[in-house]
C-alpha cells in the first residue's frame, strides 16, 4: 500500500456539493483532497437547470467546470474509489482502491444517493429524459406533454399537483392512489386529472422512447413522460465504516444524520453535504450547501488550532 501526505481535509464525492467544499476550504488555505468515483447522481440527465449562469449545462460539464473553480487553490483531485476508512489520534485515515491510505484531519461526506426505482419493466430505460422525478429538474421540458404519475407511494400526490400544472394532460396510476389523502383526491379529481389504482405492468417504448405505460388489466394509458417517486439511499458504506447508523428522510429514503446548520454528522470529525443528507436538494442548493460546510470545517480547524496553540 502506498501512503500518501495528510490533508486537512478529504472530500468524498466530487459534485456539486463536494466542490463546493473543496472550493471554500481551498480559498481559506486548507489542503484539500477531492475523491470521486464518476457516478453523478444526474448523469442520465441531458441538462441541468437552476443553475446560476449556468442554466442548462450538461451536467458532466458542470462538473469539469466546478473542477477548475479549484485550480488557484491547494486542492488535488483523485479519480478513484473509497474502499475503508477508520479513526486515527487526530483524524481519520481513507484507502481508495488504487491502494492509496489517505490521512486527513477532517472528512466531508458528498457521495450523494442511489435512486432505487420501483421494478416496473422498462422504467430504468429512461430515468432522467422521460422518467422524472422532479419538476423543478425537467418540468419545464415535458410542459403540454401527456404525463402519468406512478403510484408507487403516497408522495404521487404531491407530484401530480406539481407536474399538473405544467401537464396538457395529467393521469395518476398505481396502487398507492388509494393512499393519497382523500382531500388530495378530490382536489386532483377537481382539476381534471384522472386517477386510476391498477397496476402498472410495464413502460411501452418505440424506437427507443416512451411511449405508453401498460396496465396489468390489458390497457395502456399514452405518455409522453412518466413520474416516480424513488426511494433514496445515501452512498453511506464510508459512514458506516466509521460507526455511524442512517436516518429516514421525511419524504423516505436513508440519508446521513447531520446538524441542519452545520452538517456535522454524530461521528467524529465528519460532516456531510448535499444530496446526502438532503434527497430533495438539487444541483444549485447541493452547491450551496457544500460552500457552507466546508465554512464550518475551516472554522472548525481554526479553533483547534487555536485550543492547541493555548496549550
Amino acid at each position: 500500500m502506498h501512503r500518501s501526505i495528510s490533508y486537512d481535509v478529504a472530500i468524498i464525492g466530487g459534485g456539486p456539493a463536494g466542490l463546493g467544499a473543496a472550493t471554500a476550504l481551498g480559498r481559506s488555505r486548507r489542503s484539500v483532497l477531492v475523491i470521486d468515483s464518476g457516478e453523478p447522481r444526474n448523469a442520465p440527465a441531458e441538462h441541468a437547470h437552476n443553475v446560476f449562469t449556468r442554466e442548462g449545462t450538461p451536467p458532466r460539464e458542470l462538473l469539469v467546470l466546478g473542477r477548475h473553480d479549484t485550480d488557484p487553490y491547494d486542492v488535488t483531485h483523485l479519480d478513484d474509489r473509497v474502499t475503508g476508512a477508520q479513526h486515527q489520534e487526530e483524524g481519520l485515515s481513507v484507502t481508495v482502491a488504487s491502494g492509496r491510505e489517505i490521512t486527513a484531519r477532517r472528512l466531508i461526506l458528498a457521495t450523494g444517493v442511489i435512486d432505487e426505482l420501483p421494478d416496473v419493466p422498462g422504467l430504468a430505460d429512461h430515468w432522467g429524459t422521460q422518467v422524472l422525478h422532479c419538476p423543478y429538474c425537467h418540468g419545464w421540458e415535458v410542459r403540454d406533454r401527456r404525463i402519468v404519475v406512478l403510484a408507487t407511494t403516497p408522495m404521487a400526490g404531491h407530484q401530480a399537483f406539481l407536474f399538473g400544472h405544467l401537464a396538457r394532460d395529467l393521469t395518476v396510476v398505481g396502487p398507492a392512489v388509494d393512499e393519497i389523502e382523500e382531500e388530495s383526491r378530490r382536489q386532483l379529481e377537481s382539476l381534471g386529472y384522472q386517477l386510476i389504482s391498477t397496476s402498472v405492468d410495464h413502460i411501452e417504448s418505440e424506437e427507443g422512447r416512451l411511449v405508453g405505460v401498460a396496465l396489468t388489466d390489458g390497457s395502456t394509458l399514452p405518455a409522453d413522460a412518466v413520474t416516480v417517486a424513488p426511494r433514496s439511499v445515501a452512498r453511506a458504506e464510508l459512514f458506516l465504516d466509521l460507526g455511524g447508523e442512517l436516518e429516514e428522510h421525511p419524504m423516505g429514503g436513508l440519508i446521513i444524520p447531520s446538524d441542519p446548520l452545520t452538517g456535522r454528522t454524530p461521528v467524529d470529525r465528519v460532516w456531510a453535504a448535499g444530496n446526502v443528507r438532503d434527497i430533495a436538494a438539487i444541483v444549485g442548493q447541493s452547491h450551496a450547501d457544500g460552500v457552507r460546510i466546508g465554512a464550518v470545517v475551516n472554522a472548525d480547524l481554526v479553533m483547534e488550532d487555536a485550543v492547541r496553540a493555548a496549550g
